[in-house]
């Protein structure tokens, strides 16, 4: 458990009229309570998981426990709007933007993305890049047991998350379609996850490119998908800059973008560096805790490259804005900061930052992202940005989210595209 001074606030001691600062000490259970950022030392409390920094009035703590719960971030969306298949064209998305301080919103093409942006802006890219995790095996019994592979838990030991595995027992063998790759068994974690390990061993990326599919999202239904519109996904659900395997959901935000996008963002005066966060099991896990706090966020592997620490304290201390591509590009980067007071510098491990309002935010100054599911995690993320610090953005995203839905904008992972920003800074 870890106490943080919270931030100043004043009070009369009732004889003299004197107002002194008041720090209160905060006791906060895990670092999922949302905090307030500061770089100077004396705030920053140093922990075996990372740098913790806590600057958040005692009543907003309070306001915040008693007004943010799962229903807030609840809202109603037509099946229709959920995209079951990505656009013509990746450029040929749709775009909404936000400007976060207002509510306005207005309505583009993201082919448009040069000319919205602003010349100096540094775009943040997340290169993960998606492996064929999903995969199907059998049992002895000849029941058929649907698998996704999550992490290497160790060397030879693979987690996964295993569906129709109920009555499978640890020391069990799994066979795929050739039964020269079998997983044995190892122990049930609970929830569907597996410790399972690959016989013969190998290296994940190299028995899955031989035997997995692209995971697509629950949402999107293939049924009986062919072999033509499985090749589509396969190159789709990637974006075009993806270089480092591990994810086993795409950062959707990156979807859009194309080479010619990229030339043309360049001939507008905006860069681009990259980050990577392997997307994990947490990204299909709904909040299922009205005290968005007890919500148990999955670790994934992130790395800030120094080449892109570089980038961003340079477009900081120019005064240029630093764009996140997404929420994963969003959560390297504030992760980072968060271990390194505040700061950005070259860093890389595992990250289970939770970001939903009052959250503050450190690094990202303006965000591209999706449509994204009611009640999640990543909704709760943009809402907390269209605010930092404080509730108010919950709304503002929604009555974005009702502006889109009657414009018939495309939802989620295939769908369409909305710029968060502030005005007069776009």
């Amino acid at each position: 458990m870890w106490y943080a001074p919270a931030h100043n606030s004043y009070f009369s001691n009732g004889s003299n009229g004197d107002s002194r600062p008041l720090w209160a000490a905060i006791l906060i259970s895990s670092h999922r309570v949302p905090w307030r950022e500061r770089s100077d030392s004396h705030d920053v409390c140093n922990t075996s998981f990372g740098t913790i920094i806590f600057r958040m009035s005692l009543e907003d703590v309070i306001n915040a426990a008693m007004t943010v719960c799962l229903k807030n971030f609840e809202y109603d969306l037509p099946e229709r709007l959920i995209a079951q298949q990505p656009a013509a064209k990746r450029e040929s998305s749709r775009l909404m933007r936000l400007f976060r301080d207002s509510g306005r919103v207005s309505h583009h093409r993201f082919e448009d993305i040069p000319s919205l942006l602003r010349e100096g802006d540094l775009l943040v890219l997340n290169d993960t890049r998606v492996i064929p995790a999903r995969f199907f095996c059998r049992r002895a019994s000849g029941g058929r047991v649907e698998g996704l592979f999550l992490k290497v838990a160790e060397p030879g030991r693979w987690e996964v998350l295993l569906k129709n595995a109920g009555r499978c027992k640890p020391g069990e063998w799994l066979t795929f379609d050739s039964a020269d790759q079998q997983l044995e068994l190892l122990e049930n974690c609970g929830q569907g996850r597996w410790i399972v390990s690959p016989q013969p061993a190998g290296e994940p990326a190299e028995i899955l490119d031989k035997f997995g599919i692209t995971p697509l999202p629950p949402y999107i239904r293939r049924g009986g998908q062919n072999e033509k519109a499985a090749g589509e996904d396969h190159n789709r659900y990637q974006t075009v800059y993806a270089d480092r395997p591990g994810a086993v959901a795409a950062p959707t935000a990156g979807l859009h973008f194309t080479e010619a996008i990229f030339d043309a963002l360049a001939g507008a005066g905006i860069s681009t560096t990259r980050v990577t966060l392997h997307v994990g099991l947490g990204t299909f896990l709904p909040v299922k805790h009205d005290d968005l706090a007890a919500h148990p966020m999955h670790s994934e592997w992130y790395d800030m490259p120094a080449a892109a620490a570089e980038a961003i304290l340079a477009a900081k201390a120019q005064g240029r804005r630093v764009v996140a591509v997404g929420t994963t590009a969003m959560r390297v980067c504030e992760s980072v900061a968060r271990v390194c007071g505040g700061q950005v510098a070259p860093a890389s491990g595992w990250t289970e930052l939770f970001l939903y309002p009052p959250a503050e935010f450190s690094v990202i100054d303006a965000m591209l992202t999706n449509f994204h599911l009611p009640a999640s995690t990543l909704l709760m993320l943009v809402a907390a940005f269209c605010q930092p610090g404080g509730t108010d953005g919950i709304q503002t995203i929604l009555d974005a989210y009702a502006e889109a839905i009657r414009h018939e904008y495309r939802f989620f992972s295939y769908g369409d595209a909305m710029l968060i920003e502030t005005t007069g800074t776009g």
